[in-house]
């Protein structure tokens, strides 16, 4: 590391509150541990996360950068112990527990995955965040299957975006939710099956029409709150539900009656927090399953605006907007 400067611009959360909190700095580089890499940051995602933190509602888990920040792409330029040194200068993206939003970011090698060489890096760092929370939440805990019918809120969201576009390559019917007729047809023009506006409908009444009274295998939840007994009415019997964020609020009244009469599951997760030994898991099903048509150009992720990193805080006040279609970027 001795050819590397001795401090790095960051953006750092300066006391929980708006966008404005959000102010360059500078800190030391960070060191990379055992079974560890230093990536020069190319581009880092914004994600609702981030704003979450930043609103002091969020904290980092015990040990990752108070720095927002959870997925990155960039280029190897130091690696610690346990790390083979040949894999210096080769590009990658991965997913942090923060520190994302800095000019060099540490990384686990666990849960790098190798960019390819036809993809642009401002769309390797859009993927890690989105397509390990959609893989884990739709497949694995959702046990999606082809053939079967998913209800996605905030079609068009980073999530939204990754979710519609998985689920349509592994066989899904998607529905989605979305807050205008603009986003709907934003939504199916990306691959949506279906797309409701839900500030012009019900859309418990149109998942049934959708359905033919059946409803859908799967509902992947960001609202929790009072969307939580609406989204039981849209499953058909044996159906999973997936809460993946609470920006509903963090309780929800159900009649437990019904859940057991139509033999349903509830089940949600959160992927920050999760162990690095699970995240490894999750990146090598990642690579296994997915990642060939990452590689092929079959997946790519929705791209929305691009930021400079000194700009963070307009970033996340036009994620704030909701007026976004897929990913909002930090170019470092």
């Amino acid at each position: 590391m001795d050819k590397l400067p001795e401090l790095m611009t960051v953006i750092e959360i300066s006391t929980p509150g708006g966008p404005e909190v959000l102010v360059p700095s500078h800190r030391s580089l960070p060191i990379p541990g055992v079974g560890e890499v230093l990536l020069k940051v190319a581009y880092a995602g914004v994600n609702r996360p981030d704003v979450i933190q930043r609103r002091g509602l969020y904290p980092a888990p015990p040990g990752a950068s108070d720095l927002p920040g959870l997925e990155v792409s960039g280029t190897v330029i130091a690696v610690g112990d346990g790390v083979d040194p040949t894999i210096i200068g080769a590009r990658y993206c991965a997913l942090v527990s923060g520190g994302g939003y800095a000019e060099y970011c540490v990384a686990r090698m666990d849960v790098c995955l190798p960019v390819p060489a036809s993809m642009d890096m401002v769309e390797a760092g859009a993927l890690p965040e989105t397509l390990f929370t959609v893989w884990h939440n739709v497949f694995e805990r959702g046990y999606a299957a082809p053939g079967e019918t998913v209800l996605i809120h905030g079609g068009t969201s980073g999530i939204g975006t990754m979710a519609i576009k998985l689920g349509k390559l592994f066989g899904l019917t998607v529905i989605v939710t979305c807050g205008s007729f603009n986003k709907c047809a934003a939504a199916q023009k990306i691959g949506a099956d279906h797309a409701i506006n839900y500030n012009d409908s019900d859309f418990v009444e149109r998942v049934k029409a959708i359905t033919h009274g059946e409803g859908v295998h799967l509902v992947l939840d960001m609202v929790a709150g009072s969307y939580v007994p609406r989204n039981l009415q849209c499953l058909r019997e044996d159906g999973r539900h997936v809460t993946i964020a609470v920006q509903g609020g963090m309780t929800a009244e159900i009649n437990m009656a019904y859940v057991m009469s139509r033999r349903l599951t509830l089940t949600g997760s959160t992927l920050r927090p999760r162990t690095s030994a699970f995240k490894a898991m999750l990146a090598q099903q990642l690579l296994a399953k997915v990642w060939p048509i990452v590689c092929d150009g079959t997946l790519h992720p929705e791209m929305d605006k691009v930021f400079p990193l000194t700009e963070a805080a307009a970033a996340h006040a036009y994620m704030e907007s909701g007026a976004h279609v897929g990913k909002i970027m930090l170019e470092v």
